[in-house]
C-alpha cells in the first residue's frame, strides 16, 4: 500500500515538473526598443547603385499619370522635395523643385519669399529652366538620344532631369566622357540615377530657349 502511494505521489510530482516546463513566460520589454500594439517597423537601406532609393511612406500618394509632362514634373517634384512647396533644404535650395538662388535669377525671379509660397511662380520657373537646359543641351540631345551609357538608355527627359540636378555643363561632361566623369550632389545623388529614373517622359512641347524667363508679375 505504501509502495502504491509512493508511486502515485511520484507520478504526480513528475507531471507537475513536466507541465511547468511548458508554462508561458513573459518577455521583458526594454523601454524605447519595442513596438506598440498598432505600430509598424519601416526603414530604408541604400542600394548599391542608388537608382531606387525611395522613402516608403504610405501617407504620401503620387498620382499615376504615365510618361506625360505632368508625370515628369510630379515625379521630379516628389524626388526633390516630396512635392512640398515651401521646402528649403540644408544647402539653401528652395521650393518643390529645389531651385538655387542663382538659377532663379537666371529665369527672372528675385523675390525668393514670394517664390516659396507661390505655386504658379514655381511652375513657370520649372518650365523656363527646362527650356534653357534644352537649348544648352540641344546638340547632346540630338547626338546621344537612344544610346546606352553605363547601362542606361539616354533620353531627352532623362538628360533634362540630370541638368536640373547638376547643371547642363555636368551633363555634357558626363556624356562626352561616356559616363566616366560623373557628378553627385551634396546628398550623393548621381547624374546616372536621374538619367535612368526620369527617362522616357514626353516633354517635347517645351521648345529650347536660351533666354527663357518665368514671366512672373
Amino acid at each position: 500500500m505504501v509502495k502504491k502511494g509512493s508511486y502515485f505521489f511520484g507520478l504526480t510530482i513528475l507531471v507537475v515538473l513536466v507541465s511547468s516546463g511548458f508554462n508561458s513566460f513573459e518577455i521583458e520589454k526594454v523601454e524605447g526598443f519595442h513596438l506598440g500594439k498598432n505600430e509598424k517597423i519601416s526603414y530604408d537601406v541604400p542600394s548599391e547603385n542608388e537608382d531606387e532609393i525611395e522613402v516608403k511612406n504610405s501617407s504620401i500618394a503620387v498620382p499615376y499619370v504615365g510618361k506625360t509632362f505632368v508625370g515628369f514634373r510630379q515625379a521630379l517634384a516628389f524626388k526633390e522635395s516630396r512635392g512640398v512647396l515651401n521646402m528649403v533644404n540644408s544647402y539653401g535650395y528652395m521650393g518643390k523643385y529645389q531651385f538655387g538662388k542663382s538659377t532663379l535669377r537666371s529665369v527672372g525671379i528675385y523675390d525668393f519669399q514670394e517664390f516659396l509660397k507661390n505655386p504658379e511662380w514655381q511652375e513657370k520657373a520649372f518650365k523656363a529652366l527646362i527650356a534653357k537646359n534644352k537649348w544648352e543641351l540641344r546638340k547632346e540631345i540630338e547626338k546621344y538620344n537612344g544610346r546606352v551609357i553605363n547601362g542606361v538608355k539616354i533620353t531627352e527627359s532623362g538628360l533634362i532631369a540630370a541638368a536640373h540636378l547638376g547643371g547642363a555643363g555636368s551633363v555634357r561632361k558626363y556624356l562626352r566622357s561616356n559616363g566616366t566623369r560623373g557628378f553627385k550632389d551634396g546628398f550623393g545623388t548621381s547624374l546616372r540615377s536621374y538619367i535612368k529614373k526620369f527617362g522616357g517622359y514626353d516633354i517635347s512641347h517645351i521648345a529650347p530657349n536660351k533666354n527663357a524667363k518665368a514671366k512672373v508679375s
